[in-house]
């Protein structure tokens, strides 16, 4: 494979802006940052642009041609929350340079009727193929099962534990079979012994709070039933947890809809009249929450140093999932956390570099020698204004540019 310089762009490491540098790629990998154009190789002339890592959601939910339309968004990675893309499935999507990579818990570790059940309509069938292999469903209600099933789901594929705390209250499920906190503990002292990252399902300040005292690595949620203490904030920061907020998710959930940005002809382009229908929908499930009140507490673990990692709880094309698109809504999720006051520079690093260090990826999620060559070029600064991040013009993904 020839070499490709991209020239004249402002780069964003994933960490920093290091001004205008040249960026070589050299087959799958970034040979070079810095320095000059070698002979003989493509040029991408950057001019005007901002050299971005591809972007990574750390929270969705994969669907039929999901991973593609992620891509087209320049979402190179997604982090699977609850699916079937563990790595005895994915085999074909790993060498697949028109769909995002992704990575999995499998399934979660919740109660027989616990979350996600209630959010399925009765009869509901989600359309698609089954994958080759089943995947392991990991209900438990005692510490034993849970303790059981994580060397199971670590041996079938998933690439991080999930469990879910949830007892149907912010979906109007009062009384929803959840996990205890025995169980919780359990399952997380297990995962621990093989050194396995772990991640909570968690909408509440009692839910977090379990979280926290059971050692759980990071939350997907950021907590929406009241607003938040400064006890809460320093228990999560003392715990070294991480938070992945879904702000696009909570105003779903609260029932904003995402039309305004279905509105955006830099979005609308690139979606069917499926997920154009989904995207102007929304959850609306829990109306008397405050966005307001989520924006602050986002506000004050990114000032008390937690880490905080973009994600959306994106899901499938379907209006009960409303308010949510792969891809565009990563986009979105990035406008939300600077309005809940985080610079350009920190929520880009909360979808590229800070969400590769926390899950592991050391191959990804910054501009630097040696790393994949996912990248996103872009008109505009998106260090400057967050919604030029929409502007794609070019996207890699392993050094292969997608077909426009």
């Amino acid at each position: 494979m020839a070499l490709t310089a991209i020239t004249n762009a402002q780069v964003f490491d994933g960490e920093k802006t290091v001004g205008v540098r040249t960026v070589v790629i050299d087959g799958t990998r970034i040979a070079r940052v810095g320095g000059e154009v070698p002979r003989d190789c493509e040029v991408v002339d950057g001019s005007g642009s901002t050299l971005l890592p591809g972007l990574i959601d750390a929270h969705v939910h994969s669907a039929p041609g999901s991973l593609a339309l992620a891509l087209r968004f320049g979402v190179t990675t997604e982090l699977e929350m609850q699916g079937m893309n563990t790595r005895e499935n994915r085999g074909s999507i790993a060498d697949d340079d028109t769909l995002a990579d992704v990575r999995s818990s499998g399934f979660a570790i919740t109660p027989p009727g616990g979350h996600p059940s209630e959010l399925m309509p009765e009869g509901f069938r989600p359309k698609w193929d089954l994958p080759p292999v089943m995947p392991l469903m990991p209900f438990s209600t005692t510490p034993e099962e849970a303790a059981a099933y994580v060397p199971q789901l670590l041996a079938r594929g998933s690439d991080f534990i999930k469990f879910m705390i949830d007892d149907g209250t912010v979906e109007g499920h009062p009384g929803l079979p959840s996990l205890d906190r025995a169980t919780l503990n359990a399952g997380v002292a297990e995962a621990r012994k093989y050194g396995a990252l772990t991640v909570a399902h968690a909408l509440t300040v009692e839910a977090t709070r379990m979280a926290a005292e059971a050692g759980v690595d990071g939350v997907t949620h950021v907590f929406m039933d009241q607003p938040h203490t400064a006890e809460i904030i320093d228990l999560i920061r003392d715990a070294g947890m991480f938070v992945i907020p879904c702000i696009t998710l909570n105003a779903s959930m609260m029932g904003v809809t995402g039309s305004e940005l279905a509105d955006d002809p830099r979005v609308a382009a690139r979606l069917d009249d499926s997920w154009d229908r989904t995207l102007r929908s929304s959850y609306d499930r829990y109306p008397q929450g405050s966005l307001e009140d989520v924006c602050a507490t986002v506000r004050a673990l990114d000032a008390a140093g937690v880490d905080v990692l973009a994600g959306t709880d994106v899901s499938m094309p379907e209006t009960f999932f409303g308010g949510l698109a792969h891809g565009a809504s990563l986009h979105h999720e990035l406008q939300y956390l600077v309005a809940a006051g985080l610079t350009p520079s920190r929520a880009l690093r909360a979808a590229t570099a800070t969400t590769a260090r926390r899950f592991r990826l050391s191959d990804r999620g910054r501009v630097a020698e040696g790393l994949r060559a996912d990248l996103l070029l872009v008109d505009g600064d998106p260090t400057g204004d967050i919604g030029d991040t929409l502007n794609t013009r070019a996207v890699w993904r392993r050094g292969t540019r997608l077909a426009a």
